[in-house]
């Protein structure tokens, strides 16, 4: 039987709302642009990007704590940008971009940082959709 092979090619289409979304809650965290360059390529530790190293890398804004870095990647993870990889054992502290995270990377990738930075409609917005996020135990 002959090997299935994937083509990397195809594109998937979201919702153009979904884009949107994600977007703009990259553009509203603490990250910067180098942390969804690198995630193209490879997975990202969550200590890479906690504290003086994720500045030094280029990965935040400003020093997150372990605790606030993991909130803002689980935001991003539940608009469809990151995955949080898996090894033999189980999750990691490591994430990767999602295909959706790459179409917002080469969306805000030729833009200046002043071209993306989030307005203040944005930052309500943003705590708007995830504060009325409902829980997954009320889905049952």
């Amino acid at each position: 039987m002959a090997p299935v092979e994937f083509d990397h090619a195809i594109a998937l289409r979201y919702p153009r709302r979904s884009l949107k979304r994600a977007e703009r809650a990259f553009r509203c965290s603490s990250f910067r642009l180098d942390l969804l360059g690198d995630m193209r390529s490879q997975s990202i530790s969550i200590r890479q990007v906690c504290g003086q190293s994720g500045i030094k890398s280029g990965y935040s804004r400003r020093p997150l704590t372990e605790l606030k870095a993991e909130n803002e990647m689980m935001w991003l993870i539940a608009v469809g940008m990151l995955r949080r990889e898996v090894d033999g054992q189980g999750l990691t502290d490591s994430f990767r971009l999602t295909p959706m995270g790459r179409q917002v990377f080469d969306a805000l990738a030729p833009l200046t940082p002043a071209q993306y930075h989030p307005t203040l409609g944005d930052h309500l917005y943003n705590a708007w959709c995830r504060w009325v996020r409902s829980p997954s135990w009320w889905h049952g």
